[in-house]
């Protein structure tokens, strides 16, 4: 089954919103490294919670940029793969195409990874609230 120009084009709009979804979780990280650094310099004395943020930060700050590493090359690939479909090389261009389509699955599988890390950091903010008001 040969694919034509417009198989790679399918993917565009895909591959757009994911890139911006993943800008608006490095921005919201942003924000979140603000606040505890902010958090640090108000109680110099970083408890275990500040400690296990800061380190969940850095492992997600991480993820998202493979995430858009990824989902950059799949997108290149797919620009790629329509230049080569006008050059008349089909075989080459469904490669690279196939290429692109697994670099979105890794970009794919980073955010899932990513959003179970988010969950992890927001239970261990959530238990430090619980641990406050039940001292109360």
């Amino acid at each position: 089954m040969e694919i034509d120009i417009s198989t790679p084009a399918l993917l565009f709009p895909a591959i757009t919103l994911l890139l911006l979804a993943f800008t608006n979780r490095f921005v919201a990280l942003a924000t979140l490294a603000r606040g505890l650094r902010q958090r640090y310099k108000d109680t110099p004395e970083m408890d275990a919670t500040v400690l296990g943020q800061i380190k969940n930060l850095k492992t997600r700050l991480l993820l998202i940029r493979n995430m858009q590493a990824l989902g950059i090359g799949s997108f290149f690939c797919c620009v790629l793969s329509m230049v080569l479909m006008y050059l008349s090389r089909q075989v080459v261009a469904e490669y690279i195409f196939g290429g692109s389509l697994f670099l979105l699955l890794g970009s794919l599988i980073l955010s899932f990874i990513e959003t179970q890390i988010s969950t992890r950091a927001l239970n261990l903010e959530l238990s430090d609230l619980e641990s406050i008001s039940s001292q109360k």
